[in-house]
């Protein structure tokens, strides 16, 4: 016979093995756009970003909007070369609808026979749970340690 698990435990085991879901199915749709995008086809992102979607990269002096940042998006298409990429350290934290996915991810490019990095980003993406599945609604990027032009310091 089957072991049943009181309702407190069965229910938490079903919250952990939900988040395990999402998490997996959230990791998938973000690799899948990085493929698309290291050949030059941002629309992997463009086709699960949410009508509402905000953006930040270090490129842009400000947040771009919506349709600013489809515009973006279509202004590097084919111009972008990634041939290989790592997504370190990818977490996902799920409060309801929301999926919120963080990594590291460096981009290389092989040129010669030689592979070399040419980016390191940290990657916040926020997703929601959409009728049409899971959608970014935010997205930030940045540089992993930049080199600045003046050194940064708090003092006065």
């Amino acid at each position: 016979p089957r072991r049943r698990w009181p309702a407190p435990f069965a229910r938490c085991w079903r919250d952990i093995t939900t988040t395990v879901d999402i998490a997996s199915e959230v990791i998938a749709l973000e690799r899948a756009a990085l493929d698309r995008w290291g050949a030059g086809d941002p629309s992997g992102y463009v086709e699960i970003f949410d009508d509402g979607i905000t953006y930040f990269d270090p490129f842009q002096e400000r947040r771009l909007d919506a349709h600013e940042t489809r515009e973006l998006m279509r202004s590097v298409t084919g111009k972008i070369r990634v041939d290989r990429y790592d997504m370190q350290g990818a977490q996902v934290q799920c409060v309801g609808d929301v999926a919120l996915l963080s990594f590291n991810l460096v981009s290389y490019r092989t040129d010669d026979g030689r592979e070399r990095v040419i980016s390191s980003w940290n990657s916040t993406e926020a997703y929601r749970r959409t009728p049409a599945g899971w959608r970014i609604f935010h997205s930030h990027w940045s540089f992993i340690k930049p080199e600045l032009k003046h050194g940064m310091s708090e003092e006065v």
